[in-house]
């Protein structure tokens, strides 16, 4: 399934996009595509629905996030030896880990807001995976059981204060607008190997990012047991695995960052494609 999110900010309804491209109402079944209703019964009973005997949602109504009530966004940092290298830092012998704060999340089209003062603002495509069962000392063998599928994610980042400005990276990663995910979650079901997608970002119509989930140094069953340890996770907690080379940091001689007024396009093999504005935050 192709679940999703429709509707004006903060009054997004439930949705699921059929095979014909088109969106079907879900607000019959659940009130949301979040917590408990990505929990693996609930995914079962959705599931069981006839796509087409849900009502029809007309026009082409904003896209929202597509997952509500997120509790935890987390982000793993140089999960691609490559992009590690581009940035001038070494491959991590273990996950590293940081958090975007839910207020950053926003949907897969909104315009992304440049911070006030900002000139070192860029952009990171990521596989996003959204939990479906929580748990805690998750074992790698039973990772996959609490997967409830995956989305695009846009990992915008100011590198400024992400990496000159001391303490931890989440400053840098957690100003609004800066978490689209979406357009849709895709259940795992869909997905044959979350290792084996292409993964890209455009600027103005240039290609700079053009990669491939199978290189990312911690696969999807690393992360889940290894993040476990550290926290429980939680229906609706969003993982954020990581970007391939190509962000605007690691350009040479010289790199390249947002400004406001212009368009980045971004997908994932299979999980759709994200457009955003940029735009000077007021």
């Amino acid at each position: 399934m192709k679940l999703l999110r429709y509707g004006p900010k903060g009054q997004e309804k439930p949705g699921l996009l059929d095979d014909q491209g088109q969106i079907r109402d879900l607000s019959g079944h659940v009130p949301d595509i979040g917590g408990a209703q990505l929990e693996p019964e609930s995914l079962a009973k959705l599931a069981g629905l006839q796509a087409r005997s849900l009502p029809l949602v007309p026009g082409t109504p904003r896209i929202g996030p597509c997952v509500g009530q997120v509790g935890k966004f987390i982000c793993i940092g140089l999960n691609y030896a490559d992009h590690a290298a581009e940035s001038n830092m070494a491959v991590p012998s273990e996950p590293v880990i940081f958090n975007k704060w839910t207020s950053a999340i926003c949907g897969p089209n909104d315009d992304v807001e440049i911070p006030r003062g900002s000139k070192k603002t860029d952009w990171e495509v990521e596989l996003g995976v959204v939990i479906g069962k929580g748990g805690r000392y998750i074992d790698e063998a039973n990772a996959w059981e609490h997967v409830a599928g995956y989305c695009v994610i846009n990992d915008i980042s100011e590198r400024e204060w992400q990496l000159e400005r001391g303490g931890t990276w989440d400053k840098g990663k957690g100003f609004d607008t800066f978490g689209p995910i979406g357009p849709w979650l895709v259940t795992r079901d869909e997905v044959a190997d979350p290792h084996q997608l292409d993964l890209w970002l455009e600027v103005d119509g240039h290609r700079y990012q053009d990669g491939n989930t199978r290189t990312l140094v911690f696969q999807i069953p690393a992360l889940i047991a290894y993040l476990s340890r550290c926290m429980s996770l939680q229906p609706g907690d969003i993982i954020s695995t990581g970007t391939p080379p190509g962000v605007g940091l690691g350009v040479k001689p010289d790199p390249v960052f947002l400004k406001p007024g212009q368009e980045m396009r971004l997908g994932i093999a299979g999980l759709g494609e994200q457009r955003q504005r940029t735009v000077q935050a007021d």
